[in-house]
């Protein structure tokens, strides 16, 4: 029997009507430049797109030109409501968002199962918006594709590396990781630190990602170690913060868009 992933926070974070949700994407990516080569792999933030959309699309318009040669997506995210260890599938068949439903790669999905940091968790998916606000840019940039949704707990950079590097593939396969950056600092200091972290991360610098710097720490490490040994160049496309696009300068909470190419 099919089953499935139905979206929890279509309405909330995003339009529910696909029509609504379709002009929304289009103007964040209009906003946003597209040039350079495809990356491999992209860090992108999963806030309400009012607040990190813009941002978001900074990096998803670098994908277009993979539309048809790109088939399937390895998405990791931060559990914000479930705590566990190591890393969550979904024993869901497919993912449904108000474009409609992708299907999961059970292929891969099998491959990484034998893992011993990896296993099915269904609650860690139900209600989180991580893997969820990414999958609407995916479908719009990319049409159709495969999806490995997995939803991050307590898990080290090497078990997270161990992860992407069986699932790496060509040219075929991107990696999208998900994760905004500093929550609830003023405007100022949020920007400090973000600029620190943007440099830690094209640097690749895992020491000096911590929790409070990167919500998505543990995946995005996961992913600098795999392409800090296979030679990868980390780019920033895009660094701002909800004071800049919805919010007030009190206490923001900070975004950032990476390629990897």
């Amino acid at each position: 029997m099919t089953s499935v992933r139905n979206p929890a926070v279509a309405g909330m974070f995003y339009p529910i009507d696909a029509r609504e949700l379709h002009a929304l994407i289009d103007a964040c990516l209009g906003t946003a430049r597209g040039s350079g080569a495809v990356p491999k792999a992209i860090i992108a933030p999963h806030a309400g797109y009012v607040y990190s959309g813009p941002i978001a699309a900074s990096a998803y318009a670098r994908l277009k030109p993979g539309r048809g040669r790109i088939t399937r997506v390895i998405l990791l995210g931060p559990t914000h409501r479930v705590g566990f260890r190591g890393l969550a599938l979904s024993s869901a068949d497919y993912f449904v968002t108000p474009f409609g439903q992708i299907p999961v790669d059970r292929e891969a999905v099998e491959k990484i199962a034998r893992l011993p940091q990896v296993r099915v968790m269904d609650a860690a998916h139900a209600q989180e918006h991580s893997i969820e606000v990414h999958l609407p840019f995916l479908q719009e940039v990319l049409g159709e594709f495969s999806l490995v949704p997995l939803v991050v707990g307590d898990a080290a950079p090497g078990e997270v590396a161990e992860v992407l590097e069986l699932l790496w593939g060509g040219p075929e396969t991107l990696i999208v990781i998900s994760s905004d950056l500093s929550h609830y600092h003023d405007y100022r200091s949020a920007q400090k630190l973000d600029r620190a972290t943007s440099q830690a991360i094209e640097e690749f610098r895992i020491e000096d990602i911590q929790y409070d710097h990167a919500c998505g720490r543990n995946p995005v490490n996961g992913l600098l170690q795999v392409a800090r040994r296979l030679g990868l160049k980390a780019t920033t496309v895009d660094l701002r913060n909800s004071g800049d696009t919805a919010g007030s300068h009190d206490r923001v909470v900070g975004y950032g868009a990476y390629v990897f190419e």
